[in-house]
């Protein structure tokens, strides 16, 4: 059995609002919807949605019982750990989630648009995960920019099938001519470069080292406001200390995400686009 992890706690601060549940498809639907709906067309039985309590009702609302007798769950994630305005980070929010999980699962973010055959291929893959193995949905940069703006990605070093490094960069951006370049590591970026959109799956065993991370983390960051205990993070040190080995998975899908409100009707637009012959 292959369950769906959603993390949907973020804080929107950027956009200014719970953006996890705004309209971006003809039928009312959220990215969530697309995200579960996707997920089980692929194979998934059940579905944890992580949430914050303040924002849990209207999750619970706008989920109904539009997915008929599909096993849903709700974890707060800011009622695991010490309390705290931000919250801890991916890492610690699919860390939330261990008690809801049994068996190897997918983990997506609840904010963006993955298409349909990423979560085929990947959770195709996913139910013969065993301890030490997970899989990575990777997409092509170019494919995940957005129209106008800077974004950050995490940018993959792949041997073969193999992820080998993982790189946060920001500041990544189309320039006039048609190049993209990043700021911070400075320098230009290839349309075809390989890239995280935090598209998952792991086997159960990952939540005893998403429980040690956490230890460590917290006796060097606990009274730090800002510091996160990042999913990619852990993922990186896993695999230097050769205890994690992740395979790659291509996508060729677009990824359509919001960051501002004037990115909404953008959004809109494309996911029509993407789902016209759906």
């Amino acid at each position: 059995m292959v369950s769906l992890v959603v993390m949907a706690a973020g804080l929107g601060s950027r956009f200014g609002g719970t953006k996890q549940l705004e309209v971006v498809g003809a039928g009312g639907e959220a990215f969530v919807d697309f995200a579960i709906r996707d997920a089980v067309d692929a194979g998934v039985s059940r579905v944890v949605l992580i949430v914050r309590r303040e924002i849990e009702d209207d999750v619970r609302r706008h989920i109904g019982d539009r997915y008929g007798d599909l096993e849903i769950s709700y974890v707060c994630q800011d009622e695991h750990g010490p309390p705290r305005a931000k919250p801890w980070g991916t890492a610690h929010a699919v860390l939330a989630a261990a008690s809801e999980v049994d068996g190897p699962f997918v983990v997506c973010n609840a904010d963006d648009y993955y298409g349909r055959s990423t979560y085929e291929s990947v959770v195709a893959r996913a139910s013969g995960l065993t301890a030490g193995r997970a899989l990575l949905g990777g997409f092509c940069l170019e494919l995940t920019l957005p129209e106008s703006g800077k974004v950050s990605r995490g940018v993959c070093g792949v041997d073969g099938n193999r992820l080998v490094s993982l790189v946060e960069t920001h500041g990544i951006e189309r320039r006039a001519d048609g190049s993209i370049f990043a700021a911070e590591p400075p320098g230009p970026l290839a349309p075809d470069e390989v890239v995280s959109m935090n598209f998952w799956a792991f086997p159960e065993q990952i939540f005893d080292d998403l429980e040690a991370g956490f230890r460590a983390f917290m006796g060097l960051y606990r009274n730090d406001t800002k510091a996160e205990f990042l999913l990619p993070s852990l993922v990186d040190e896993l695999m230097h200390a050769s205890e994690l080995t992740v395979e790659v998975i291509p996508t060729t899908e677009a990824w359509v995400g919001v960051t501002n409100p004037d990115d909404l009707e953008i959004a809109r637009r494309r996911i029509a686009e993407l789902r016209a012959d759906q």
